[in-house]
């Protein structure tokens, strides 16, 4: 429970608006009596017997699939692009970095690129990128043109995502990729602290006007979930068109520009034409026009192929598919019929009247796909193919991710499915379905390649339904039972508003989605009212501005902020604020730690304020976007004020947060017992809010004190390094005795 300030009125977590309907106690008792099948008090209630048998089934049936249909639409959404206007013509300004790969110095698109830059008034720093070039050959080439650019750069464009190449460990992973990879690597190693924006040409479908790029497609999933990792990094993504055009580029200095700016777009398309520059947003996708017959569903038939067969996904929809009419099951994975479980589940399918084969086959393994493939029979035919093989790594910051890694993280799903289509590509198929993920839609922080791979994967889907062949990618939210995620990263998602989906009704979302043709599709149960606090936690996203809960959401939360600015403000100031000032700086400083401590063990719910340590940063802690927006929130209640949503990383240990909470509210005070001599060294120290510029602060300080130090003629106590060095055992044991008080 919260503490019990007299003033305190904040909530923590927004409401949803809800209706206001009174629950009839007639008409509940009516329906749980037609669920439960209880014939006899059912027909008390409505004074009749005559029928009742045939007609209490139906309306109970009915009534699970309204519930049902209800979910399901819930669960439904897409991706759509809009027109946008730009805010009117704006210029840029300041040194810019443009990362160009060397074999494209002279191109028309470089050249062109660098242009419209300067003739919006910046000044171009290029950062000529040789072949191959790793994360450290890209921080060495960052900190050459560091001193080229005066001060802190205003942002830097890419064009590395353009290189197609294959690479040579994988050719499902780009060099493209991997180099926008390293370069994101290379900012934060080169501590640039300016947004990344990225070029690529075709990698996003607008209203299906052609088939988009895959490999750079998956450019967008990897840089989307570094703007989440390092929002210091944040800048956006602009897809060119595909044909080669560069008269759009005029376009991209107002959008530099405008999307530097705080709850700014960072996604844009550019095309020529009418179409123009369109945006990114989430919609909600409900199926409609279902009737009396319901909503169609998928039948399926003859041989159904399911990579991964053998797993926690795979297994949930072969039941399924057994149960509504799949002949033949053929399940692939790694180690076919070793894998564990798969003889029961092949018992199970076999029951409910399947023909069932349990391959080992590697779908990455182009050679023994295709031997799996010619050795199926004729009859029945391979009808259908779902690809849920591939599985999420541990969370963890790009930064920590190296190339190696990322190649064997993207390459079991990306070239399996890639495999699938091209053998599969003159096959007359039903159904041809990926499992993705929402990683790839709105970036899970902690998960870049995996979002990159899953990115590819639904740009996959749009080539084939281009080409006129069948393709549904569904990029899922987290399934209850395993499989989708593991432990740890589910348990990540519940905190985040992404709890687990109940298996049953997401296979039949699944079978739902290919019966309505849908291309791209994303099926999860996300609670609007957990996700937007972590998932704009360093600013708006305006992907989600169109869904209508996250309207409400931030409408009531504009309504709060303007309730709180007009409130009166006695009360606050007359409680815990007052307190906190009436105390010297020292309690004061102590005060701010416990209260801290005292909320920390509250978002955490670890038993006791005491376990957490001042000087333990947050992050060691568990804290994520969730968690260190509630202790924003509780804090910010607690004390009556608006605090930065970046709190928490800023100020990363609740020492140095309560050191930065007393600054920020009780600035005149400082030390009374500091020599005057030194306030406007400790005013200096207060104004540097960056934890960075306040460590440089303190390292200046304390090499001039050596310097200081130095100069004077008395000796200099020996360290206690110095001590330890030359100490003899009976030393040792004598310092260990003084140090814990037995001597």
């Amino acid at each position: 429970d919260l503490p019990t300030y007299a003033f305190q009125r904040s909530r923590y977590w927004l409401d949803l608006p809800k209706a206001q309907v009174s629950a009839d106690p007639v008409e509940e008792q009516f329906w749980r009596t037609v669920e439960e099948g209880d014939l006899e008090a059912l027909a008390g209630t409505l004074g009749v017997e005559e029928g009742l048998k045939s007609v209490v089934p139906a309306l109970a049936a009915w009534r699970t699939t309204r519930r049902e249909r209800s979910v399901l639409d819930n669960w439904r959404y897409r991706v759509v692009w809009r027109p946008f206007t730009a805010p009117g013509s704006r210029s840029l300004g300041g040194d810019w970095l443009l990362v160009v790969p060397e074999a494209r110095t002279g191109d028309e698109l470089a050249v062109r690129t660098r242009r419209v830059l300067e003739e919006s008034g910046a000044s171009v720093v290029p950062v000529l990128v040789p072949e191959q070039a790793d994360r450290a050959a890209l921080t060495e080439l960052l900190d050459a043109a560091a001193p080229d650019v005066g001060g802190t750069a205003a942002g830097v464009l890419s064009l590395l995502a353009l290189d197609d190449e294959p690479d040579e460990r994988s050719h499902g992973v780009s060099k493209g990729v991997l180099a926008s990879m390293a370069l994101s690597q290379a900012l934060t190693d080169a501590e640039i602290r300016a947004g990344l924006w990225t070029l690529t040409r075709g990698a996003v479908s607008v209203d299906g006007d052609r088939a988009p790029n895959v490999r750079q497609a998956a450019v967008w999933g990897l840089l989307r979930v570094a703007a989440l990792d390092d929002s210091e990094q944040a800048g956006g993504l602009v897809d060119l068109p595909a044909d080669g055009s560069t008269d759009v580029l005029s376009h991209l200095p107002t959008l530099l520009a405008t999307g530097g700016e705080g709850d700014a777009e960072s996604e844009f398309a550019l095309r020529t034409g009418s179409v123009g520059v369109r945006v990114r947003r989430m919609v909600r996708s409900p199926l409609v026009g279902t009737g009396a017959a319901g909503t169609p569903v998928w039948e399926p038939r003859g041989t159904v192929l399911v990579t991964g067969g053998t797993g926690a996904l795979g297994a949930h929809v072969a039941r399924d598919l057994a149960r509504e009419g799949a002949e033949h099951l053929v399940l692939t994975s790694r180690r076919g019929p070793d894998a564990p479980g798969a003889a029961a589940l092949e018992r199970e399918l076999t029951d409910l009247g399947c023909r069932v084969t349990i391959a080992a086959c590697d779908v990455a393994d182009r050679d023994a796909l295709a031997e799996l493939l010619e050795s199926l029979p004729a009859e029945p035919a391979l009808t259908a193919v779902v690809h849920t093989a591939g599985a999420v790594d541990r969370a963890r910051p790009l930064t920590r991710v190296d190339a190696d890694e990322a190649v064997d993280l993207m390459h079991a799903k990306v070239v399996g499915a890639q495999n699938l289509n091209d053998l599969l590509a003159g096959r007359p198929l039903d159904a041809f379905v990926l499992f993705s993920s929402g990683a790839g839609v709105w970036g899970n922080g902690g998960q870049a390649p995996y979002a990159a791979a899953n990115a590819h994967l639904d740009a996959l889907a749009e080539a084939r339904r281009a080409a006129g062949l069948p393709a549904t990618s569904i990029a899922w939210g987290a399934w209850a039972g395993g499989g989708m995620v593991d432990a740890e990263v589910g348990e990540q998602l519940l905190r985040r508003g992404v709890p687990a989906m109940e298996p049953g009704l997401a296979v039949r979302a699944l079978r739902e989605s290919v019966a309505a043709d849908d291309t791209a599709v994303v099926v999860a149960d996300i609670r609007w009212d957990r996700f937007v606090p972590a998932y704009c936690a360093h600013g708006h996203r305006p992907l989600i501005d169109e869904i209508p809960d996250v309207r409400a959401l931030l409408a009531a939360q504009r309504a709060e902020e303007e309730a709180q600015r007009t409130a009166d403000t006695a009360g606050a100031a007359g409680g815990l604020r007052a307190e906190l000032a009436a105390l010297p700086p020292g309690k004061r400083g102590r005060r701010l730690a416990e209260l801290i401590r005292t909320h920390v063990e509250a978002v955490l719910g670890s038993g006791s304020a005491k376990a957490v340590k001042p000087g333990k940063a947050f992050r060691d802690m568990g804290f994520d976007s969730l968690t260190a927006v509630e202790l924003r929130n509780r804090l910010g209640a607690a004390l009556g004020t608006k605090l930065s949503a970046t709190l928490v990383f800023d100020h990363p240990t609740p020492h140095a947060l309560a050191a930065h909470l007393d600054a920020e509210l009780f600035p005149a005070d400082g030390d009374p017992t500091l020599d005057p001599r030194l306030r406007e060294v400790e005013a200096a120290y207060r104004a540097t809010a960056d934890p960075a510029g306040r460590k440089e602060l303190a390292e200046a300080l304390r090499g001039l004190l050596d310097t200081w130090a130095a100069s004077t003629d008395e000796p200099t106590p020996a360290a206690v390094d110095e001590e330890l060095v030359g100490a003899s055992d009976q030393d040792m044991f004598d310092l260990i005795d003084k140090e814990l008080g037995i001597s």
